[in-house]
Parts: C-alpha cells; sequence; structure tokens
C-alpha cells in the first residue's frame, strides 16, 4: 500500500526486491551488548572474538564457562 503522505521518504529506485523479511529477528531477541571502542584498542582486536578471547584472559574464564 502506498502512502502518499509528503512524509513518506521511500524512493522509487529503492528495491527491495531481494530481501529478507526478519533475517536478523532471532539474533534481536536474543539481546546485544554494543561497546565502543575507542580507535587505538579497535585497532588491536580486528574482530570481536580477539576482543572476547582478551577479555577472558582478564577475567580468568574460559569460552562458554
Amino acid at each position: 500500500m502506498k502512502n502518499d503522505d509528503e512524509s513518506d521518504t521511500m524512493r522509487d529506485e529503492y528495491d527491495f526486491s531481494h530481501g529478507v523479511r526478519g533475517k536478523y529477528t532471532a539474533r534481536f531477541r536474543e539481546g546485544a551488548n554494543l561497546v565502543l571502542l575507542d580507535p587505538d584498542v579497535a585497532a588491536r582486536f580486528p574482530t570481536s572474538e580477539a576482543v572476547n578471547n582478551a577479555l577472558r584472559t582478564l577475567i580468568g574464564t574460559r569460552a562458554g564457562g
């Protein structure tokens, strides 16, 4: 259904024909805890796995437990 309201910002060139509805719904429901790293710290930890491993080492735990 097209909304003819002036506040409608969708453009005709937007193509969602290959979009997948709800692609990240399950992941979102699990919850997310986002942390913003300063650029100098992020440069040393290129992946979330690297950050998690370093933090686990720091707090003395292993993955999954």
